[in-house]
Formats: structure tokens, sequence, C-alpha cells
């Protein structure tokens, strides 16, 4: 019986991925509309980007990287002191969904990211919209 292709694999693997998480970073950087989010990262980008792309790694079904190096994520606790209110979700969401655009991944398997990343954004708010850290 053949085993069905992981979101992990049908991305393209680690390769694929490192694109997508470096457009994300890119584009969060450089876009205007982004500001807000790039103002909750460090100046050096360098290990927001390694850590999304090991965790995002395991959430697709690859390599546990993210796991083997910290441990369990704990998503939620990791990002308390940062302010995520609906503002930052939405755009987190949008630049994720630019990135996933830019670097081509497939648009039905883009589709089925979209919907689960949005549920994952969604969790991770913990501020009323309009409330200060």
């Amino acid at each position: 019986m053949p085993t069905q292709a992981t979101p992990f694999e049908l991305i393209g693997g680690e390769h694929t991925l490192r694109r997508l998480v470096d457009r994300f970073y890119d584009l969060m950087d450089v876009l205007p509309e982004f500001e807000a989010l790039r103002r909750l990262h460090p100046a050096d980008l360098g290990a927001s980007r390694d850590k999304l792309h090991e965790f995002l790694c395991g959430w697709l079904g690859g390599p546990p990287l993210y796991e083997q190096r910290y441990g369990h994520p704990r998503l939620r606790a990791r990002h308390l002191p940062f302010a995520i209110d609906s503002t930052m979700r939405d755009q987190w969401l949008l630049c994720m969904r630019r990135a996933l655009v830019e670097t081509g991944v497939d648009e039905s398997l883009r589709t089925a990211l979209e919907r689960a990343l949005a549920q994952l954004a969604d969790h991770l708010r913990n501020r009323a919209d309009g409330a200060d850290a």
C-alpha cells in the first residue's frame, strides 16, 4: 500500500522550505505593510529564520529539527512576551501567503497550508485588538 506524501514532501522538502522562510522574512523586512510585524523581531533575523524553518520542517511532517534542538515548540508560551492581536496575526498570515505564492507552492497545497496556518496563527493571539503589551 503506497503511503501518502506529507506536506513537507509535497512542498519540496528542506530546500523549498528554506526558500519559503527566507522569502517570508525578506518581505517582512522591506515592505511597509509589515512594519509593525517586523518591529516584533530582532534586528538580525538569522535566528528567527532558522527557528521558523526548523519548526515548519517538523510541523509539515518532515524531520523534527526544532524539537531536536529546543524541545517541544510550546508556541503559545514562547509567543506570550510579544503583543499578538488580530492585526499582527493578519500581517503574519499575509506575509506568509505572499511568500507561499512567490515561492511557487502548488495552489491546492497552498490553500491547505493557508487554512492550517490561519488556525495556528489565531491560536497565538494573546492580546485583545488594540491592547498594548
